[in-house]
């Protein structure tokens, strides 16, 4: 097959497998081992001990796992192998267990509800104060932890409620609280840049 045609037949497996269901992470795992298998495979590194054990008149077997460890002899697993090694080997992403322990820490301090109560005291004076104070918090909160889904469930649970609570429309509430969720990985020094 061209590379074009093998572009198609990835996306179009991608999408049949997304739509039955399956995780993307699990799926693009998948597909790449899987032609990434097609791309390396070479029969007569398949099947050169296979071969090597019938001239040699070994047991049934003796054969068949042969056959078995030749079907596995791909470069793919090699690459797999060395790439799974230099991802583990990167001194670079010792930083995101350090940066998820201190979004822990800073949770449980209680910092980020008196940040945001801080943040509403001082922006008082402004129209839309709360939403600045959220907006605030949640960037800075997103970019302590390099977790979205965290901040925005935090401060949804933190936010939302007192900003409902002054008569803030509650899809303005959410959007501003949804956005400053996702400014944190914009800001330096988030996961996303790091890594």
């Amino acid at each position: 097959m061209s590379d074009p045609v093998v572009a198609l037949a990835m996306l179009a497996i991608f999408l049949f497998i997304i739509l039955l269901g399956f995780p993307v992470a699990f799926t693009l795992m998948a597909m790449g081992i899987g032609f990434g298998y097609y791309a390396y495979f070479d029969p007569d590194r398949m099947w050169r001990a296979y071969h090597r054990a019938v001239k040699m008149d070994a047991d049934q077997l003796t054969q068949i796992e042969l056959w078995i460890e030749g079907l596995f002899n791909n470069r793919i697993f090699d690459l797999f192998v060395n790439q799974t090694y230099s991802v583990m080997a990167n001194d670079v992403l010792t930083a995101v267990p350090l940066f998820l322990f201190m979004g822990y820490i800073v949770e449980r301090a209680n910092i980020v509800a008196r940040l945001f109560h801080t943040l509403n005291i001082a922006a008082r004076n402004m129209p839309g104060s709360m939403a600045v104070a959220a907006l605030i918090t949640c960037t800075l909160f997103a970019t302590a932890t390099g977790i979205v889904g965290a901040v925005v469930t935090l401060m949804g649970l933190l936010a939302l409620p007192a900003m409902q609570r002054q008569n803030y429309d509650s899809r303005f509430a959410s959007g501003v609280i949804c956005a400053g969720g996702t400014l944190g990985i914009l800001i330096w020094p988030a996961i996303m840049l790091i890594v």
